[in-house]
Parts: C-alpha cells; sequence; structure tokens
C-alpha cells in the first residue's frame, strides 16, 4: 500500500485568525514544510489561484498539489450558483493534479465567528441531512464530470459536526460524495474516530491527521467559548504531541484499505508552536507510524 505524506499551510498562517502568522511569507512555509521532508501541501489563502502561478510556486520545493478547501454553501444555495463558484477552483486543482476538493459546509457556519459560542452551531433535523444529502451528491457528480472527484470534510462549528450527522449524511449520499477523514474534528465533537473507520472506510478518499490535547477541549465552556477560542487555546496539534494514537488510527486505515494523502493539518499558533519544529514532529511520528501499518511512502501525486 502506498501513501503520500503532506501538510496544510494553517500551522504557518490561519485564514480565520489572521493575527496568526499573518506576517508569515508563503516561501518560509513552502521551504519548511519541505525540508520538514513532505512532499505536498493544501492551498491556502496566500496561495495563487492560477495554475501557472500556482506550478511555479510549489515545483522549486518539489512539493504536489495535496488538495484544498472548499468554502461550499450547497445546504443553502442554488446549485447552478454553486457549480459557478466551484468551476474555477475546480479547474486549477484538476490542473495541478490534486487527489480531490476538501468540502467543507459552510452555510450557517460559527467555525470562524470569534464571538459564538460552541453550542451555537447550526443543527439539521434528519428530514434536512436527507433532503441535503440529495444536493451534495448532485454536486459532487458535478465536480467528477469535471475531473475532481469531493471529499466531504465534517468540522467543528458546522451543519455536519457529530459522529451521527456524518452518519446520516453518508447513509443520504451517493458514492460520489466521498469522505476527508478528520480524526481530531471527530473527537472534538465526541465522537470515536476509529468508530467512523469501521462504518466509513471505504468512502474515505483524503485524510487529516489533527491531533486534540484532551484536557484543552474538556476544559471548555462550550456555552460561552466558540471555536476559535479553542484554537488559541490550543486545543489542536500535530501527531505525536496530542491525545490520539495515530499507531491505532493508521492501522485501521490500512485495514479498511485507504491509500493516498496523509495530510498534517494542525491549527495553532504559531509564536506557540513554531510551524518547522511542529511540522517535524508530525512527519516523524505520522511516517512511523505508516512504515509501521506496512505503508509505502512515496514522494508526489499518484
Amino acid at each position: 500500500m502506498q501513501a503520500r505524506l503532506g501538510i496544510a499551510p494553517i500551522a504557518w498562517s490561519n485564514d480565520d485568525l489572521p493575527e496568526l502568522g499573518g506576517d508569515t511569507p508563503l516561501e518560509t512555509c513552502l521551504r519548511e514544510a519541505r525540508a520538514a521532508g513532505f512532499s505536498g501541501i493544501e492551498t491556502g489563502g496566500k496561495f495563487p489561484t492560477t495554475a501557472p502561478e500556482l506550478r511555479a510556486a510549489l515545483e522549486p520545493h518539489r512539493l504536489a498539489l495535496a488538495s484544498g478547501w472548499y468554502s461550499g454553501t450547497v445546504l443553502d444555495a442554488d446549485l447552478s450558483e454553486e457549480r459557478e463558484k466551484a468551476r474555477a477552483q475546480l479547474t486549477l486543482f484538476r490542473d495541478l493534479g490534486a487527489p480531490c476538493i476538501a468540502y467543507g459546509e459552510t452555510a450557517g457556519t460559527i467555525q470562524n465567528v470569534r464571538d459564538a459560542p460552541l453550542a451555537t452551531r447550526r443543527r439539521l433535523s434528519d428530514d434536512d441531512i436527507r433532503s441535503y444529502g440529495r444536493k451534495l451528491t448532485e454536486f459532487a457528480e458535478f465536480c467528477a464530470d469535471e475531473g475532481m472527484p469531493l471529499a466531504f470534510h465534517h468540522h467543528m462549528g458546522t451543519a455536519i459536526e457529530t459522529a451521527r450527522d456524518l452518519d446520516l449524511l453518508m447513509d443520504a449520499t451517493g458514492p460520489a460524495v466521498h469522505l476527508l477523514y478528520d480524526a481530531g474534528h471527530m473527537a472534538f465533537a465526541g465522537g470515536d474516530p476509529l468508530d467512523v473507520i469501521a462504518r466509513h472506510g471505504p468512502r474515505i478518499l483524503h485524510v487529516h491527521t489533527k491531533d486534540i490535547r484532551a484536557d484543552v477541549i474538556a476544559a471548555l465552556d462550550r456555552e460561552g467559548e466558540s471555536f476559535l477560542d479553542a484554537v488559541l487555546k490550543g486545543a489542536f496539534t500535530v501527531p505525536g504531541d496530542g491525545s490520539l494514537d495515530f499507531g491505532t488510527i493508521v492501522a485501521r486505515l490500512a485495514d479498511a484499505g485507504f491509500e493516498g494523502w496523509f495530510v498534517v493539518e494542525a491549527v495553532q499558533d504559531p509564536a506557540k508552536a513554531p510551524p518547522a519544529e511542529y511540522a517535524q514532529i508530525g512527519y516523524d511520528t505520522l511516517s512511523a507510524a505508516l512504515e509501521a501499518a506496512g505503508y509505502t511512502i512515496v514522494e508526489g501525486q499518484a
């Protein structure tokens, strides 16, 4: 089995909290990501948005495009408008050989609202999720027709946050809707990351390896503190520095037959968690877990 190791730029610069690394040049992020050993990187707000410019930024560092976030609003939007909104990013990702687009549902999200407590996130009824699943499937089929698979990112502060939300959505969607598995977000939401692999392993197309600090999460006041408050308090970190057992998580993904990108995505304050240092911790921990699980780590795109 083959695995590819990538990282997200959010450890260097946080698009939702510009005070966290807002003055860090993109070149620093790319150079330090490659120096830690990663062969791919996801996009962020500082990345070029045309294929020639993005390729020119990545190639000197021998970095492949390992996907990137798409702020979707399929839940509320007209699908024809959503298709047009997504088209440029789908084309860019296809031209750069990305494995998928990381779809996050941002209709009504509080993930980027500093004064919105965690407990106030949008909640959907079972019927709402079934209806959303039908729309999301149609949108994912469009993405596939454009040459770019959709991987759905369950996420704190959004309408699809908990294990139950995700179960209902996976049941309500067709095979064009793949899953972006994020152990950190699932653990934060109170779910069992291993159960998600057991239930939805065949749907997993992309993996974010985000660790948590369980003591920080347990101490949060969810009626008064927001997702961004949790980030600033250090709720997340890289594999090897937190509470999750990535040796077991990676072994279960191997058992489920997953092959592809494992992306370190540690949302932290770079002043407290120097990105180059923590990138190296994440790379070393994850590569050891992958090798123990029987993966061969390879470079770049498939």
